[in-house]
């Protein structure tokens, strides 16, 4: 759905009771900046190296925009519906590493403990498998992260084995929606 603005056009992708999941822009920048510099961000995804909001802008348009352009997918902000204020990013990622596409999730400090990840990746989870027919979904996470762990199971994925990226060197816990034989 494209909504119109008086300087830009948005495009949103999903809207929930609460939230609005909007293609990310360059105007997003000083969030991603915030968000990706949180503590929990930094220990429980990665640091992204992303130290100015120059970084940040590149990130969004060497990742997020050209994700979209190449796969028809990515990350997303979340936002909330009554006043569009970002709070937190989700996305399907295509991993080379892996045989799933994986879902991932980040929200600011003040925005957790709310159900808003939940509520976020919930209908990411069911648009991917709806209407990008993608069946098969993983997500990592490390084996101390609890929060995440709750949320995963909750979207029914289930523990499968532990992995190790390529290029890192935290062993993380691999979930999936695989029927288990």
């Amino acid at each position: 759905m494209l909504i119109f603005d008086k300087q830009f056009i948005i495009m949103r992708l999903l809207t929930t009771y609460r939230l609005e999941l909007d293609f990310a822009t360059k105007k997003d920048a000083a969030f991603l900046f915030e968000l990706m510099n949180d503590a929990a961000y930094i220990k429980n995804i990665g640091d992204r190296n992303i130290k100015t909001i120059a970084d940040a802008e590149n990130f969004i348009t060497d990742k997020y925009i050209k994700s979209y352009i190449e796969h028809g997918y990515g990350y997303y902000i979340i936002k909330l519906k009554e006043n569009l204020k970002p709070i937190g990013i989700c996305g399907i990622v295509n991993r080379e590493e892996m045989s799933f596409f994986d879902i991932g999730y980040a929200v600011l400090p003040e925005h957790r403990n709310k159900g808003f990840a939940y509520e976020a990746t919930k209908a990411l989870y069911d648009f991917a498998q709806k209407t990008l027919q993608i069946n098969e979904i993983a997500a990592i996470t490390d084996p101390d992260n609890h929060e995440s762990i709750a949320l995963i199971k909750k979207l029914g994925m289930k523990y499968k084995k532990k992995i190790q990226l390529p290029n890192d060197d935290i062993v993380c816990h691999l979930y999936t929606n695989e029927k288990q034989a």
